[in-house]
């Protein structure tokens, strides 16, 4: 934690709020994965939907992944403009979007796509044929998480379906089973699932469909997917940044990213303000946790949409019964004409710097149209979040 203080000490952001991400801290997560993948002979396919930003993207494919994963077609034609030319969407894409993956495919890229309805399979072909091109089709198999997906029992209908219609290359079977990605207890669950992913696989071949790939898996899981022996392919994202929810349930990854917000307010004793709100962090997770600038023990709290508080531990009794806005101000009001309330140390002043991690990186780095790679003696190289908000 001393080194990487000081470290942050060293980076002048020229902005705030600003993503930082430790270049150092980033290469050794890549090099980390990518060694456990080639382990366990599966290939890496690294998910961008996490950062979002082509460059890094680069640097994952150049470390030897595959290609991309995509969640939404933008994201694939981002990805593809930025010369990224292996992708796979791993979302039931909407009635517009077969014409677009369709497109890519015809200027040359190796695109795949996944379906969980017979509807899907046909816009695919219709759009692939239309073009005079072939799409990669995977059948997505739901084991748990109840967005998307067949269950197990439909899917060999729908893989002879795909493998049958023209335009389309029947790959294999996706499975991603997010419902287990943050739980630290998941073996058992993961285990079960796996074994009826391994029977589906069988009946598959047994049915002269033999899947090429199988493909999901995440960061929370990676362990557990790379021991398996049934998956053919890794789809983890979040292990190149990490953020406090992986974190929390147990993903051994080096914290990559950070949040710089600055200091605009320090008139309380309990709390200073920090210009690092909703539109700068998603809230959708835990907390973001306050890595350096701030009283060791400190804690981030949300004040909206451009604003939020770094809480002094001292005051953080106190403060944590408070059950809406008013009681809160109430409280820090009473605090304040406290004399004998005096936090040691002292919050940081109005124009310092405060370093947070994000509870949830992904939804947090679509805030941003850019982040910042820093090295260890604090030169920044911006990176466009270029596949942001695509849709």
């Amino acid at each position: 934690m001393e080194q990487l203080t000081a470290l942050l000490a060293r980076i002048p952001p020229p902005r705030t709020p600003a993503l930082v991400v430790r270049r150092a801290a980033l290469e050794a997560n890549l090099a980390a994965m990518q060694a456990a993948c080639d382990a366990a002979g599966v290939r890496l396919r690294a998910h961008g939907k996490m950062h979002k930003a082509s460059a890094i993207g680069r640097m994952q494919v150049a470390r030897g992944a595959v290609g991309l994963c995509c969640q939404t077609v933008g994201e694939a034609e981002a990805f593809a403009a930025a010369g990224i030319a292996d992708l796979l969407v791993t979302a039931p894409v909407p009635p517009w979007g077969a014409a677009p993956l369709a497109a890519l495919a015809a200027a040359g890229y190796r695109v795949a796509a996944v379906a969980d309805s017979p509807a899907q399979v046909a816009r695919l072909a219709d759009a692939a044929t239309a073009l005079g091109t072939t799409l990669g089709l995977l059948v997505d198999v739901d084991l748990g998480q109840r967005r998307s997906g067949v269950p197990p029992a439909e899917a060999p209908a729908l893989a002879r379906l795909a493998a049958a219609a023209p335009g389309l290359r029947f790959e294999g079977l996706q499975c991603y089973l997010g419902h287990l990605q943050h739980h630290a207890q998941r073996a058992a669950a993961h285990a079960a699932a796996v074994a009826e992913l391994a029977r589906l696989v069988e009946a598959l071949r047994a049915a002269g469909l033999a899947p090429a790939t199988v493909t999901g898996g995440g960061t929370g899981t990676a362990p557990l997917d790379l021991a398996s022996g049934v998956f053919t392919e890794l789809q983890a994202g979040s292990y190149a940044f990490m953020d406090v929810q992986y974190a929390e349930a147990g993903a051994e990854f080096a914290p990559a990213l950070f949040l710089a917000t600055a200091v605009v307010s320090a008139t309380h004793r309990t709390h200073v303000t920090v210009d690092a709100g909703l539109k700068a962090l998603a809230a959708d997770g835990p907390p973001p946790r306050v890595v350096a600038g701030a009283p060791e023990g400190s804690r981030f709290r949300f004040q909206g949409d451009e604003h939020g508080a770094i809480v002094h531990p001292a005051a953080l009794p106190h403060l944590a019964t408070a059950a809406d806005t008013l009681a809160l101000a109430g409280a820090v009001a009473r605090l304040d004409c406290d004399s004998g309330f005096r936090p040691d140390p002292p919050l940081p002043p109005e124009g310092a710097l405060v370093w947070l991690q994000p509870g949830h990186v992904d939804p947090t780095v679509n805030l941003h149209a850019a982040l910042f790679l820093a090295d260890e003696d604090g030169a920044l190289a911006r990176v466009a979040v270029d596949a942001r908000r695509a849709a």
